[in-house]
């Protein structure tokens, strides 16, 4: 790998890889078949870093906004005192989840199952929570399918209806190893939930909080760390209109033309960047397909 590839391999590694955390090797075992095909929507959305970032910040909003999974995830994790660390393995989650060897990722959400067994409580109104709950895995499994998708969809290439509905199909393996059994499995799907989700939903200042944090911790590497306030904006840019709404995220967080037309260029740029050592093309390889394979335009 020369000097410079390299470089830019440990960038895109270092958005999801926590320091001390487990190397998952995505080239093995050779040949086994991930939850979702090679020639799947998912495989190739998740390989945009750009729309991962901007789509995760998106379904974190979406999961703040209902008060059972926004005290869930604030009392019990350390996105407070520590945000990066817990980003990181959110997203090599995603990403053992989508590019991952089958035993590996169901091994990984087996774990993810049994810690979630522990997260239980009572929100500050006296509602009853479990992290394991089907209603709750369904709406996290949708805000996170709508997110990515969305995110790629509006900064990277457009995709078409059948795509955006084979997205939300193709996460369905995974989403019941998970418990999520109800997730949207079609965008109309996502829609129907959404409305049914949207009486339960509130302000709260958690979600500017978490916002705060976004802008605040420097998450980006180098080359990105100027752009990270503008894909913030992006990401509430994609946020549905009637839960920005609610939540109370006016004007003041639009993205601005020049701002969009940059991350665009950085979506676009990274969508054309086959780099080795990522998840992506590591899966590629163990699949016995060209490196390039995903960066092809179709």
């Amino acid at each position: 790998m020369a000097d410079g590839e390299g470089r830019i391999a440990g960038l895109i590694q270092g958005l999801y890889q926590p320091e001390g955390g487990p190397r998952i090797d995505f080239r093995g075992p050779p040949g086994e078949p991930a939850l979702a095909a090679p020639d799947s929507v998912s495989w190739r959305v998740f390989k945009n870093p750009v729309s991962l970032f901007v789509g995760g910040v998106t379904a974190v909003i979406l999961e703040l906004a209902e008060p059972r999974v926004r005290t869930g995830v604030w009392e019990h994790s350390s996105f407070r005192s520590d945000p990066l660390p817990r980003l990181k393995r959110t997203g090599l989650a995603a990403m053992v989840t989508v590019y991952g060897a089958r035993s590996v990722a169901e091994k990984m959400i087996a774990g993810v199952r049994r810690m979630h067994d522990r997260v239980t409580g009572d929100t500050p109104a006296g509602a009853a929570y479990r992290a394991n709950d089907v209603e709750l895995l369904d709406w996290v499994q949708a805000t996170a399918s709508f997110g990515f998708m969305e995110a790629y969809h509006a900064y990277v290439r457009p995709l078409s209806d059948a795509d955006r509905d084979r997205f939300y199909a193709e996460a369905a393996p995974a989403a019941a190893l998970y418990g999520a059994l109800g997730a949207p499995g079609s965008a109309a799907e996502w829609e129907a939930q959404l409305a049914a989700m949207m009486p339960g939903l509130e302000r709260h200042e958690i979600v500017f909080e978490f916002l705060d944090l976004m802008r605040e911790t420097t998450i980006l590497p180098g080359p990105l760390h100027g752009l990270q306030g503008a894909l913030i904006r992006a990401a509430v840019a994609i946020t549905p209109g009637e839960v920005r709404a609610v939540v109370g995220l006016g004007s003041e967080w639009d993205l601005g033309p020049v701002e969009k037309r940059l991350v665009k260029l950085a979506g676009a740029a990274a969508d054309r960047l086959p780099v080795n050592g990522t998840p992506a093309v590591e899966a590629c390889r163990r699949m016995g397909l060209p490196t390039d394979y995903l960066y092809r335009r179709r």
